[in-house]
């Protein structure tokens, strides 16, 4: 028997969608026959489009709207799952990907720092979800949210100590709903590892820097874009229809221990 992912005629959004990791994402969606709409504060770089109809193609051929919005803003995000419902017809799969923190020392960051850290990488997600249940439970299929976390959520994240703290709270507010919202949405979470994107070489020190750290990795590479949205499209897809609750990490082995690194002399 041949297993695979068809989508068709289902309506996909990808908040942060428009480069990296949500990009790879939203295409991997596109493959599978979704209808795919992405969102962010601006407009994707490479295409200026009008957001009135799925056919205008917003990143490439797989990729059908881009809706602008600023995810920490509660009516922004209502209007945007309006706009989508109004255009598509339903919601059938939300990936709450958009996030991320610049570096910054605990002990002098500002509440103001922190508290738009928390706002982008916990509370956006906690907003679409809502509105994204809101018309999930009164759809005659069960819906699919996807949360994006990361391995800050699990270990230690120096620099980057309220966006760590954010992601734990993502794992623990997909757990919950996923209890409270079953009989409608299934609700997950990925704790997403080291992923190579367009500016990795930005945060990693160039092509160097990039192959030391593919080799902590024990599978000997970063993911991809891809890699992630593979994982995204099996949780949301029929395969993963018993699976609600989950944080499945996505990290291509995780981290060797450091003291077997030490006993080596590394």
């Amino acid at each position: 028997m041949t297993v695979s992912i068809d989508l068709t005629d289902r309506t996909v959004l990808v908040t942060g969608g428009t480069k990296g990791v949500g990009r790879g994402i939203a295409r991997r969606f596109g493959d599978a026959g979704a209808d795919v709409v992405v969102c962010g504060r601006n407009a994707p770089d490479d295409n200026a489009l009008d957001d009135n109809a799925l056919d205008d193609k917003a990143l490439d051929d797989n990729v059908g709207a881009f809706v602008e919005c600023d995810v920490r803003d509660p009516e922004a995000v209502t209007g945007m799952i309006e706009r989508i419902v109004e255009l598509t017809g339903r919601l059938d799969v939300v990936v709450n990907n958009a996030g991320g923190a610049p570096p910054r020392d605990a002990a002098t960051a500002t509440l103001s720092f922190t508290r738009k850290v928390i706002e982008l990488n916990l509370l956006s997600a906690i907003h679409v979800s809502q509105a994204a249940h809101r018309v999930m439970s009164a759809q005659t299929e069960r819906g699919s949210i996807v949360n994006i976390a990361s391995v800050s959520a699990l270990r230690p994240s120096p620099g980057t100590a309220a966006y760590g703290a954010a992601k734990a709270g993502l794992v623990s507010f997909t757990r919950s709903v996923a209890v409270e919202w079953a009989d409608h949405v299934r609700v997950n979470a990925l704790i997403v590892g080291l992923v190579e994107t367009e500016q990795s070489d930005l945060h990693y020190g160039g092509q160097e820097g990039l192959e030391r750290v593919a080799a902590t990795v024990p599978l000997g590479r970063l993911a991809s874009p891809a890699d992630i949205g593979d994982a995204c499209l099996f949780l949301a897809s029929p395969l993963a229809g018993y699976l609600t609750g989950s944080a499945i990490e996505v990290h291509g082995g995780g981290e060797e221990p450091a003291f077997l690194r030490a006993a080596r002399g590394d």
